[in-house]
């Protein structure tokens, strides 16, 4: 769980400065043909899940031994990402407090529990099962840097304004200060949070707008958002088979265990040396899920270590992936993550049942 600021230097300097010099290369190769952008793009995609990883670190403050250097760098590669990182730190911090925990959490993608799911009408199981198909990773993962933080400040402005209007109506004596102080605004949820999200739209949309008037607008909105998009869906992904998977330990709140949540819950992601360097060895997922604080630098010193400990843990590859993605329903019943298919056979299995038993009788 030892923290080195030398290592964790290192990793700022190798991962930012390549990131920043590659848009500096696109744009100067792209005056000599646009052809040669392709392998740049693809670069600048991996430095960025580099930079999402780094920033992940910075949030459980385990990259630096200062709890202000990580927020400050954490702050620096959350503008990179385009996401206010303190309350994507919040949210993650959340899940890794009730990961396993299948009725307080529900993964990436709040999944249904069978039963809620049969209560649906076909046509919105259908919806659900599209929106969590795995390519919809592609436009959610754009929405989900580039405008859902924009939106959230403008919503939460809007409902601030509304509520002072509101309450000054109510009661004229109230003073500016006390009714925002009041305010409880479910786009933030502590005025730090409010500070991180207004600086965060404040940097970031003032460097959309001076790289677009420096580069020309249509080549950087062009790269910025392709590049955003992909660096968010693989994340997104990879996010998801670290704990949607055949046998996934998805236990309801009563008699649900952390240990059990980190070792059967969480799986080991096994990849190539050069993603696992990109994503900063977050494969190693078990061990990241039974201590937090320990930086990416020693997670795979701790797998190894304790690779005679793991036998319960869950080794997923690329190829997987797509198997995966299958498990999108939860049975609380059986305390599994189901298919809708498997669902659907059970329940015309129960069904069929008192029709086959009459006929036998």
């Amino acid at each position: 769980m030892k923290s080195d600021d030398l290592r964790a230097t290192y990793q700022i300097l190798n991962t930012v400065i390549p990131y920043i010099f590659l848009w500096f290369l696109a744009f100067k190769v792209a005056s000599i043909s646009y052809w040669l952008l392709p392998p740049i793009m693809i670069l600048i995609v991996l430095f960025s899940l580099r930079c999402f990883s780094l920033m992940h670190d910075c949030g459980h403050y385990s990259l630096f031994t200062s709890k202000k250097v990580n927020r400050f760098f954490g702050f620096i590669l959350g503008i990179i990402n385009a996401m206010p990182q303190y309350s994507w730190s919040r949210d993650h911090a959340y899940h890794h407090k009730t990961n396993g925990d299948w009725e307080r959490y529900r993964g990436v993608a709040d999944f249904l529990s069978t039963e809620e799911f049969s209560q649906l009408t076909p046509s919105n199981q259908r919806l659900y099962e599209v929106l969590r198909h795995p390519l919809m990773a592609i436009p959610g993962g754009f929405f989900y840097l580039a405008i859902k933080p924009r939106l959230a400040l403008i919503l939460g402005i809007y409902d601030l304004i509304i509520d002072v209007i509101r309450s000054i109506e109510k009661d004229s004596t109230l003073t500016l200060s006390k009714i925002i102080s009041a305010h409880q605004s479910k786009h933030w949820q502590s005025r730090e949070e409010f500070w991180d999200l207004l600086l965060n739209n404040i940097f970031v949309i003032s460097i959309w707008i001076f790289l677009s008037y420096t580069m020309g607008a249509g080549f950087f909105l062009t790269v910025y958002s392709i590049t955003l998009t992909f660096s968010a869906a693989i994340f997104i992904n990879i996010f998801f088979v670290q704990h949607i998977f055949e046998d996934s330990y998805a236990h309801k709140t009563q008699g649900w265990d952390y240990i059990k949540g980190a070792i059967e819950g969480s799986s080991y992601l096994e990849l190539p040396s050069i993603l696992r360097w990109f994503t900063a060895d977050i494969g190693y997922h078990n061990i990241h899920h039974l201590s937090e604080k320990i930086p990416n630098y020693n997670l795979e010193a701790c797998h190894h270590q304790n690779i005679h400990l793991l036998s319960k843990v869950k080794t997923v590859h690329i190829k997987d992936m797509l198997g995966c993605s299958k498990f999108i329903l939860w049975d609380s019943d059986s305390s599994k993550l189901v298919s809708v298919e498997s669902f659907r056979l059970n329940e015309d299995l129960i069904l069929n049942t008192p029709t086959r038993i009459k006929v036998e009788t």
